[in-house]
């Protein structure tokens, strides 16, 4: 017999479980929303349908069988903690440049241009440069947004 008060003797299969998470991928919308209802006691997020998806199956499996330790809390408050006092705030860079030590990689006309993110810039075939953008210009010869044409962002503006 499982005991589900020691967390290393749960048992994860439990059927009505697996049941409710494989009824929401084939839910529509409204029921998406309904069970957020339901199971957040709030309105749902104007979010896409993966993003709601996931969400709510984290809730099911968290109602199910408990949340985070509270050691696994105090850690990420933590490190929330540090990102905030960073200047980051939210977890987000302030200027969307991926963290250093990155590479981004892209096939431009056939040849393959890697770039990797420094600290205070990039770096391209051994040289330095300030910004995504000049890199661009460097293996196109014309002007492009550099978090765009690196796939960092999309024209309208939203992060890729």
């Amino acid at each position: 017999m499982t005991n589900r008060s020691e967390p290393h003797s749960r048992r994860y299969d439990d059927p009505h479980v697996l049941a409710r998470i494989a009824e929401i991928r084939s839910m529509e919308m409204e029921g998406l929303k309904a069970m957020w209802r339901e199971l957040f006691a709030a309105e749902p997020p104007r979010h896409n349908r993966k993003y709601l998806e996931s969400r709510l199956i984290y809730r099911i499996q968290e109602l199910a069988y408990g949340g985070l330790r509270p050691e696994t809390r105090k850690r990420l408050a933590a490190l929330a903690e540090e990102m905030d006092t960073r200047g980051r705030g939210r977890g987000k860079r302030i200027d969307n440049r991926p963290i250093a030590g990155t590479r981004l990689i892209r096939d431009w006309q056939g040849v393959e241009h890697t770039v990797t993110v420094l600290t205070d810039g990039f770096e391209y075939e051994g040289r330095p440069y300030r910004s995504l953008s000049a890199v661009a210009r460097a293996i196109t010869g014309t002007r492009w947004n550099g978090l765009v044409f690196f796939g960092l962002k999309t024209q309208q503006g939203r992060r890729g």
